[in-house]
């Protein structure tokens, strides 16, 4: 059946108004399909949250100082340098060190030779003692002088022991010596970016003194202050989320709740460790980061994308696809979920929700579904 509606809206009584009911339907038949992206509704565990901001923490940080007492001679970072752990950062003039060792050395080898003179009496000391042992009851031989012989060989014994001393004491001083010489090169304790350098070449350094300050940026945590009141959500190695600055979002997990409170703001420190993706960005140590600490139980809901939520008026409402064709549904909603929010009434799991091109849409338009989100 076909009408003509440029006539017959003219005509008096009923058929005047049947064309007026069928005019809207023959209108959105009459619109070519709209082109929409839907994404479906889904189940998902869900606790709330409360956002409280955190700020980065570095876990390795410190001064790296001299251990040594010397003359720089070489720095050979700057500001600003990523260094590895063990890499030469500066070095010390090595003139004085050189020589101690070499003294060193020579004293070591100077007690060696004390030590074979040593050994070589008491040889001499133990054979007469061991003649004289052998005489022992004939007339050539008397006590006093197998008294005396045993004398000498307890003598040279003694000396033996000291050039033994001598020895070790000697060893240990090049040592000393040559650890002396490793300490002049100043290396890096672990990985991390220089921040301040703190000496110039021709310094002369005292031993403890700062030549550098050096930061991890590697193993970075974050630390909140989180009301007192929360701590209950926070269960051992619990992962949370947390947002950065450049609104990427990461998480991390439980490490340590400090147990210390603020009595001013009622609030405990909290360390977590993070998780960064392959590309976290850019981070720094102090850098602000917002966690979302967990305030309640996890339970189930029925979430939709932000975006297919349209508000008219007080009302919240969203265009599902059914049979090719859009149908609005009045829907109650509950908290945000990140970039979805939470459905109390209106929706069922697997409704197809229009996020893209909802706009214009009319009830009962037909429409072409472009992509599922």
């Amino acid at each position: 059946m076909s009408f003509n509606f440029s006539k017959t809206v003219l005509m008096p009584g009923r058929w005047s108004i049947l064309v007026l009911l069928l005019l809207p339907l023959a209108n959105i038949q009459a619109q070519p399909a709209a082109l929409v992206v839907v994404d479906g509704v889904v189940e998902q565990q869900y606790t709330r949250t409360v956002p409280v901001l955190g700020r980065l923490v570095a876990k390795q940080s410190g001064n790296v100082a001299s251990r040594i007492r010397g003359t720089v001679s070489e720095v050979l970072v700057q500001v600003g340098d990523v260094v590895s752990r063990g890499q030469v950062l500066a070095k010390m003039d090595t003139t004085a060190l050189a020589l101690h060792s070499r003294q060193a050395k020579s004293h070591l080898a100077e007690a060696e030779s004390r030590l074979r003179t040593a050994r070589a009496q008491l040889a001499l000391a133990s054979q007469e003692v061991k003649r004289l042992e052998e005489l022992q009851g004939s007339a050539a031989v008397s006590k006093a002088n197998y008294e005396d012989a045993r004398q000498g060989q307890n003598i040279a014994y003694a000396r033996v022991n000291e050039a033994e001393a001598n020895i070790s004491s000697s060893r240990a001083s090049l040592d000393i010596a040559n650890l002396e010489l490793t300490y002049a090169s100043i290396l890096a304790p672990f990985h991390g970016t220089i921040t301040a350098k703190l000496t110039e070449v021709g310094n002369y350094l005292q031993p403890g003194e700062s030549v550098f300050q050096l930061i991890s940026d590697q193993q970075l945590e974050v630390e909140a202050d989180v009301p007192a009141g929360l701590l209950a959500g926070l269960s051992q190695k619990v992962v949370v989320d947390m947002l950065f600055e450049n609104n990427t979002r990461h998480q991390a997990q439980l490490r340590a709740v400090i147990p210390e409170e603020n009595p001013r703001t009622r609030t405990r420190r909290v360390r977590f460790e993070t998780i960064l993706g392959d590309d976290p960005g850019r981070l720094a140590s102090e850098q602000s980061a917002t966690v979302f600490v967990p305030a309640s139980a996890t339970r189930k809901i029925l979430s939709v994308h932000k975006d297919g939520l349209i508000r008219r008026g007080q009302q919240d409402i969203v265009y599902i696809v059914r049979d090719g064709m859009a149908e609005l549904r009045a829907v109650r909603t509950g908290d945000a979920v990140q970039d979805r929010v939470e459905i109390m009434d209106g929706l069922e799991p697997g409704d197809l929700v229009v996020v893209r091109g909802n706009e214009r849409l009319v009830p009962g338009q037909v429409v072409q579904v472009a992509e599922k989100q």
